[in-house]
């Protein structure tokens, strides 16, 4: 399914307010006392109730444009104004949930096909771009942005970088300064194109690393589907025998921050796995 999404966070700010309405009625005589208090503290605050509920619409309107997904804006206008005066709803509780899970997969499938045509597309203008070396046509491409001295990273070791992650649009995903400086991370953990874009990499070497999602996540794990990733790496050790992100001397602690930041996708289908 969709991670994140719009209409995730539609329902969860619906959710929290109807939980907030129902603990409300549920305990009035806790919140009359505090309220009581608060009156004491200070002047209560003035609220535009009117300019707040257009807020909210607002809120509501604008997160359901979400892609895939193409809500008839009136009639959901209608089913607020239905709701709210207590008529019977068009559908039961279970027959909207499985309707909702057909939306969300229906728009999972859009943007995944919409993603791997951008991805193809960048990867064939972005070869014609000078400098750009092509390891896998159209799967696989790095640019060296600064020329490396040192030893060199094969595919079995585990180099220490500095490193930052984005999608097409520029978006960061992570990065290795999040850790605290460079990370240590053993390539056999990574994802394919990670493995073989760094590989053969000298330290010191500066270079840009582009990733098609068959070489990534594709369809599975935490990013939006068939994203194409682009790596910025700076090679600091070709192999370190350091495994944790920091000098902690905590191992656990070691293991919990090299999960956070680590490149591989095994367990992918863990949706909030981090990278």
């Amino acid at each position: 399914m969709l991670k994140k999404t719009n209409i995730a966070r539609v329902l969860g700010t619906l959710l929290t307010l109807s939980c907030a309405v129902n603990i409300s009625a549920d305990a009035p005589q806790a919140v009359e006392t505090t309220a009581t208090q608060a009156q004491q503290k200070s002047a209560p605050k003035q609220i535009d109730l009117p300019r707040v509920s257009e807020a909210f619409g607002h809120f509501i309107g604008r997160n359901l444009k979400t892609p895939g997904v193409n809500f008839d804006l009136e009639a959901v206008i209608k089913g607020m104004r239905d709701g709210a005066a207590g008529r019977t709803a068009p559908m039961s509780d279970k027959e909207y949930e499985q309707m909702m899970a057909a939306i969300q997969e229906n728009a999972f499938n859009v943007l995944a096909e919409e993603n791997l045509k951008a991805a193809k597309d960048y990867l064939d203008k972005n070869k014609k771009e000078s400098g750009i070396v092509v390891i896998e046509d159209g799967k696989l491409q790095y640019k060296i942005e600064k020329e490396g001295t040192g030893e060199v990273v094969s595919a079995h070791s585990s180099p220490q970088i500095n490193y930052t992650g984005q999608f097409i649009d520029g978006t960061v995903f992570n990065t290795s300064s999040e850790a605290g400086g460079p990370v240590t991370i053993p390539l056999d953990q990574t994802i394919k194109g990670f493995n073989s874009g760094i590989s053969g990499m000298k330290e010191g070497e500066k270079r840009k690393l582009y990733i098609h999602p068959d070489l990534g996540y594709g369809t599975s794990g935490h990013f939006p589907p068939n994203s194409l990733l682009i790596f910025d790496i700076e090679v600091v050790k070709a192999n370190s025998t350091d495994q944790s992100f920091n000098d902690d001397d905590d191992e656990d602690e070691d293991e919990d921050e090299f999960s956070q930041f680590s490149l591989t996708d095994d367990d992918s289908d863990e949706e909030n796995k981090p990278l």
